[in-house]
């Protein structure tokens, strides 16, 4: 019995379906456009891809894809096809261009999304899980129980070396439990990594030094992959505790390779994700991007946040949470991060979404935005998540950090 990688598409076309599905199964795997010689029934035998089951659901919102063949009324479907193990090995390198590779482009779809993978056990075994996840970060930022919180350095970028050393000065002493770079700041002109490096680190001793605690600074390391791994090596030898990539630009087989090579935890942000998951149609879902990503090791996972400034529903937020929470090939554990305006007043809904405290906050402007200072604002998030879960609502909390927080965000954060 062949032993198959199962991928879950939505798909929709104006072709009958059972049509449409043979073409992703055929394109993927041994076939073609048209019959070839060396596509022999062994062959087949050995590597066809095979359509297991298929349910129609009704069409997604939104117009088909332009140049989608046949004038049928648009259909939708949830299909599984099972592509066979011996044709990628456990290897994200090959597995990528099968499940999600010359699939938008047929023009038999008229919408094609990747919502989930189930992945054979030799994934697991060929791929190393993260190193830290949830308990390894706890450790080592000091926080064993509640929420971390954290912050990210702003503005994104522009600010010179010599501008972040009193900044994380100022948020560490603050009680942040986690500070990064932006995703727009790797190693940039106005400042260096190997100079920010320097700075940031010197400013984390002083915080050590005054409150025996060490926040987590994520250094974006994201580059060619032997510039990443020297990067890599500079925020080590320098003391860090944290590297950051941006998957989507870097790739997956190559944060895999960081893995390999890490000492440090690794942050995955997402950045460019809502090309794959915006659109209700096409691309791909935050469950199955989520396990590909984990995959590769990361010990941290951006996963939207409740009431976002970005265009992700709390819903889906919800369910990439849950998803990131499960175990994948039985381990690959990782430690949620909920970003974009995030701030005190996000805190109910996070609770209640998600159940779990088990979490990393990033608050940006949610922190340095607070009208009495970056340790208002992480106070202000802190008192906000500890009456969440205790049920007390916020604007019965008697605390000055929270109380001007919910007087000046209230009516600016998006609902």
């Amino acid at each position: 019995m062949r032993e198959l990688t199962v991928a879950t598409y939505q798909v929709v076309t104006r072709l009958p379906l059972e049509q449409a599905v043979s073409a992703i199964a055929g394109e993927q795997s041994t076939g073609t456009f048209v019959a070839v010689a060396g596509e022999t029934a062994e062959l087949r035998a050995r590597h066809s891809a095979v359509v297991l089951d298929l349910t129609e659901i009704p069409v997604p919102a939104g117009d088909g894809l332009p140049g989608a063949r046949g004038d049928g009324p648009l259909r939708a479907a949830l299909v599984r096809i099972g592509f066979p193990l011996a044709n990628t090995g456990p290897s994200l390198t090959n597995l990528f261009p099968v499940v999600a590779g010359n699939l938008y482009e047929l023009r038999e779809l008229a919408g094609l999304k990747l919502v989930d993978l189930e992945l054979p056990a030799a994934f697991g075994e060929a791929y190393l899980p993260a190193a830290y996840a949830v308990s390894g970060t706890r450790r080592l930022v000091g926080r064993p129980e509640g929420v971390l919180i954290g912050t990210i350095v702003k503005p994104n970028v522009g600010l010179r070396p010599a501008d972040y050393e009193p900044l994380v000065l100022e948020l560490g002493l603050a009680g942040a439990d986690f500070i990064k770079d932006d995703e727009v700041n790797a190693d940039c002109p106005p400042a260096p990594l190997a100079q920010r490096v320097r700075v940031v680190t010197r400013a984390l001793d002083e915080v050590e030094r005054r409150t025996g605690r060490r926040p987590m600074y994520a250094f974006n390391i994201s580059d060619e992959p032997d510039r990443m791994l020297r990067n890599h090596d500079l925020v080590v030898a320098a003391g860090g505790t944290c590297v950051m990539v941006n998957l989507n630009v870097v790739g997956f087989p190559a944060v895999a390779m960081l893995r390999r090579h890490a000492r440090v935890p690794i942050h995955a942000h997402v950045t460019g994700i809502g090309a794959l998951v915006r659109h209700p149609g096409l691309g791909m879902g935050y469950v199955a991007y989520q396990k590909l990503a984990r995959l590769t090791g990361i010990d941290h996972l951006h996963c939207g946040g409740f009431h976002s400034k970005f265009y992700v529903t709390d819903d889906e937020v919800a369910a990439t949470v849950r998803a990131v929470r499960e175990p994948l090939l039985g381990g690959f554990p990782c430690l949620p991060v909920l970003s974009s305006a995030q701030w005190a007043g996000t805190a109910p809904v996070a609770l209640e979404r998600t159940g779990t405290q088990d979490l990393l906050v990033l608050a940006g402007g949610g922190v340095l935005g607070h009208p009495d200072g970056a340790a208002a604002g992480i106070t202000s998030i802190r008192q906000a998540w500890a009456a969440a879960a205790a049920g007390v609502p916020l604007d019965e909390v008697n605390e000055p950090e929270l109380t001007r927080a919910l007087h000046h965000f209230g009516g600016m954060v998006p609902r």
